[in-house]
């Protein structure tokens, strides 16, 4: 039986990807798709999650927008990695769809409400929907089997020298998501860098030939170009969100360790810093599945084999 899940993100390039690879795998039964605000505004994030189902003839699976800021702070966005739209490259069709008419955190609760089965929170952006969402409905925890994030490092991060993107966007959503007690899943820097996608690769998804593996393909090749920066040291561009998907789907792709995070919410220099307890120092149970290794080629080959669903 598919698993059943949802997907909250900010569509940007990777977000996007994810998005690809979820709905190319008949292991998954994605029940809605929620926005966040993060790699762009949160118009153009719902507005391109729109778009990328129009592309992949899913119309059908409903659609919803989240909060318009973080808990506490002012929004930040990526748009220098993502471009004016957040999905620069490639000619991506108009919305053949309207969103539903209530928010994230709704259409959420009603799927976790009218599930048999438990489902598993797929956060690909900022945790503000999640966070609230746990917050909100503290009766439907139990209807959750996982929360599966991409965000955080248990090293340097990419947008502080502390802090990864997501998790600085919104320290106190990611807080409340790690404190909440429930099983979490960490693909941070640690292991999505080490998800790069290299020239031929792109080449290879290209070659597969229909519309969808072509279009993935143009926004890797934006995508690409941030990542040619020297201060990165990267071969290729790290494909983050697509690595929580892949996880679901081939966990044996992955070396994982349980281990307890928090996050930090007032350093001077450290906010937004996802602190891992990798040596048990302070006593806490491991409160999450801490991704640190990934077969990059098995990782490869999945998307690859995935992208020709769309013949």
């Amino acid at each position: 039986m598919a698993l059943p899940i949802i997907l909250d993100c900010d569509p940007g390039h990777d977000d996007a990807i994810a998005l690809v690879l979820a709905l190319a795998s008949p292991e998954l039964a994605l029940k809605a798709v929620t926005s966040s605000a993060g790699n762009q505004t949160p118009d153009k994030t719902l507005r391109n999650v729109l778009r990328m189902l129009t592309l992949l003839n899913r119309t059908d699976i409903p659609v919803a927008g989240g909060a318009r800021k973080p808990l506490m702070r002012d929004l930040i966005i990526a748009d220098n990695v993502h471009g004016e739209t957040g999905l620069d490259g490639p000619a991506l069709p108009e919305p053949a769809f309207k969103p539903q008419d209530c928010t994230a955190v709704e259409l959420m609760a009603n799927v976790l409400r009218e599930s048999d089965d438990p489902v598993t929170l797929v956060a690909t952006g900022p945790q503000t929907n999640v966070a609230l969402l746990l917050n909100s409905h503290p009766e439907l925890h139990s209807k959750i089997a996982h929360i599966v994030i991409m965000g955080g490092s248990m090293g340097l991060g990419n947008w502080t020298p502390a802090a990864e993107f997501n998790i600085f966007v919104d320290p106190e959503a990611a807080e409340i998501v790690f404190q909440s007690g429930l099983p979490i899943v960490m693909a941070g820097l640690d292991v999505t860098h080490r998800a790069q996608i290299m020239s031929a690769d792109v080449e290879r998804f290209r070659a597969i030939g229909n519309p969808v593996a072509t279009t993935v393909a143009e926004l890797l090749d934006f995508f690409m170009e941030y990542h040619k920066a020297e201060k990165w040291g990267f071969h290729g561009a790290p494909l983050h969100d697509p690595c929580t998907i892949a996880w679901l789907l081939k966990p044996e792709l992955f070396t994982t360790i349980d281990r307890w995070v928090g996050v930090e919410t007032q350093g001077k220099y450290t906010q937004g810093m996802t602190v891992v307890d990798y040596y048990s120092l302070t006593g806490n149970k491991p409160n999450t599945a801490v991704m640190v290794d990934i077969d990059r080629q098995g990782f490869v080959d999945l998307l690859a084999e995935r992208l020709k669903f769309y013949n």
